[in-house]
């Protein structure tokens, strides 16, 4: 009868606890979840702003509740340039953004986007970043300023236009004095060929234009800029130039927020990056390329940089960073560094690659 009696408490007993642990499970999955503001250098209604987005919605997707990023639009919490130091602090989880913005702190973090890059396109700029040490050298460079922040380089952008004028620029000397806007490095190469440059951010630079605060501006790619609003107050664009021919985006994190997630959501982080690298340069090709037609349906004026201008951009940048080198002993390495992964990888990519002009003029231009 003892034996009875206990064996029934025995399973009262279990009941309550499982019952007890199917009541608690819910509240425990609730208390893991982890909520990041992260906040973008990009207006609402970018693309850029869209690729920040996809990142965050890739994340929140795989972490399955765990962790949730959400993203603000530039100006939400702190100005497009202020969001490094409001990630080192803590005012913000994370940001997505450029590196060319950080220029103000360190000349060489504008070396992962301003300037030819030794002949390197975006893609090849990322994989030195990625296997060819930029990666330590980034982290050597923030780690000197103390800045704390974990910093993930991705999305190579598109060779961006020379920019915007108020009519076409046919030779050099159409630059100078020109009240021009760009970021990064790219200040010193149009400040070398004669422009006043303002290095204003995105979302500043079309209302300046149609005040008259500047003349011409460049800022990235067909499907930004048109939706910006270049088109309303500027009718001619000039394509191709070597000022940022290489950019990458930036997704940044707070170290200290990011070292305290658990191992698993950190790596769903990488390889939310990895994959959004990829699908920002797929989305990029079909939206630019949308908004580059429509854009000539409007009436916007194309024309190509010719070729005295982009060979006076690589005078500029070599001065530049002849400069830039003595100064500094960073800026050298990273210098190096490029090198060194342009000349093996450079080489590989030009003697492999066709030239996919040929068959494009075939079939779309008529051409044998």
């Amino acid at each position: 009868m003892t034996e009875l009696k206990n064996s029934s408490s025995r399973r009262g007993l279990l009941k309550g606890a499982l019952a007890a642990s199917a009541l608690a499970a819910p509240m425990v999955s609730r208390a893991q979840t982890v909520s990041l503001r992260f906040q973008s250098t990009w207006p609402a209604k970018d693309i850029f702003h869209e690729y920040a987005n996809d990142f965050a919605k890739k994340v929140n997707d795989m972490a399955s509740g765990r962790l949730k990023i959400e993203v603000l639009p530039s100006g939400s919490v702190v100005p497009a340039f202020q969001l490094l130091d409001a990630v080192n602090k803590g005012t913000l989880d994370g940001g997505h953004g450029v590196l060319a913005y950080h220029y103000g702190k360190s000349a060489a973090l504008a070396l992962w986007g301003s300037g030819p890059a030794f002949g390197m396109d975006p893609n090849m700029v990322l994989a030195w970043h990625n296997y060819g040490g930029g990666r330590q050298l980034l982290e050597e460079i923030y780690k000197s300023l103390n800045i704390d922040v974990q910093s993930y380089v991705y999305g190579p952008m598109p060779t961006q236009p020379l920019g915007w004028f108020k009519k076409p620029i046919a030779k050099v000397e159409d630059l100078k004095g020109l009240k021009y806007r760009t970021v990064g490095l790219a200040v010193d190469i149009f400040t070398e060929l004669g422009c006043a440059v303002n290095p204003l951010p995105g979302g500043e630079i079309v209302p300046a234009l149609d005040r008259g605060l500047i003349d011409a501006a460049e800022f990235n790619n067909a499907s930004s800029d048109r939706v910006l609003g270049f088109p309303d107050v500027v009718k001619n664009c000039m394509l191709q130039s070597f000022h940022q021919s290489g950019e990458q985006f930036e997704i940044l994190f707070n170290k200290t927020k990011l070292d305290a997630l658990p191992t698993e959501l950190k790596h769903i982080i990488d390889y939310a990056v990895q994959a959004s690298s990829a699908e920002m340069s797929w989305k990029a090709i079909d939206r630019n390329s949308k908004d580059y037609a429509d854009m000539k349906k409007q009436g916007i004026k194309f024309y190509r940089t010719p070729t005295s201008i982009l060979k006076a951009q690589l005078d500029a940048w070599d001065k530049v960073v002849a400069k830039k080198s003595a100064e500094s002993n960073v800026f050298r390495r990273v210098m190096e560094s490029q090198r060194e992964f342009a000349g093996r990888a450079g080489q590989w990519q030009n003697d492999y690659m066709v030239d996919f002009t040929m068959a494009f003029d075939r079939y779309f231009h008529g051409k044998a």
